[in-house]
């Protein structure tokens, strides 16, 4: 059985200081020196795929030379944080006190209004990971989301979606996970090149 090395890749930061879902902003990508020794340490005959919001892309884009690129995948999006998404994280907890600090402290199916549980992200996101997996390719980058990202390192570790969260995941960062015939086992969490 293959070994799939899915190499989890946060988009560019967008300097957001509130929460930032499906709200399509765009990736501040100025950093040329970051992005190059990120695109060093990817390996070279790896896949690209990517989230379909444009920070994402224009990350991928950015790292894309010389690689297969994959079609953008609304399946990898950021958590839909519903009408929360543009408000400040003290606006929401001032707007919906219970309910937000339930969704930080027992994520799974507590859910923003009109957005979407964590739960509900693995339900959209799995089918992808397995496609991915599933495909030819060893090596595959995957330009994501903080909350896409720490939902696979909880699928990794088998841990509780609370301590999944507790991981730093900045952007430009690497998270490795392998997928083979013992599971899936973590190679580097937010990995700075």
């Amino acid at each position: 059985m293959k070994v799939t090395r899915l190499w989890w890749v946060r988009h560019g930061p967008t300097h957001e200081k509130a929460f930032t879902g499906w709200r399509d902003v765009p990736a501040d990508l100025s950093d040329t020196a970051k992005i190059a020794r990120l695109h060093s340490h990817l390996p070279p005959d790896a896949a690209l795929i990517s989230s379909d919001l444009q920070r994402a892309t224009a990350t991928a884009d950015a790292l894309g030379a010389g690689r297969t690129r994959l079609p953008h995948a609304p399946a990898l999006r950021e958590l839909n944080f519903g009408v929360w998404d543009g408000l400040h994280f003290s606006k929401v907890a001032e707007m919906h006190p219970e309910l937000s600090r339930a969704y930080w402290e027992t994520p799974g199916d507590v859910k923003p209004p009109n957005g979407e549980s964590w739960n509900e992200l693995h339900a959209r996101l799995s089918p992808k990971v397995s496609d991915l997996h599933a495909n030819d390719h060893g090596d595959i980058i995957v330009v994501a989301h903080m909350g896409v990202i720490m939902s696979q390192i909880e699928r990794a570790l088998g841990v509780s979606p609370y301590k999944a969260m507790s991981h730093q995941i900045e952007p430009l960062s690497v998270t490795r996970i392998d997928i083979g015939p013992d599971g899936w086992t973590i190679g580097a969490i937010n990995h700075q090149p």
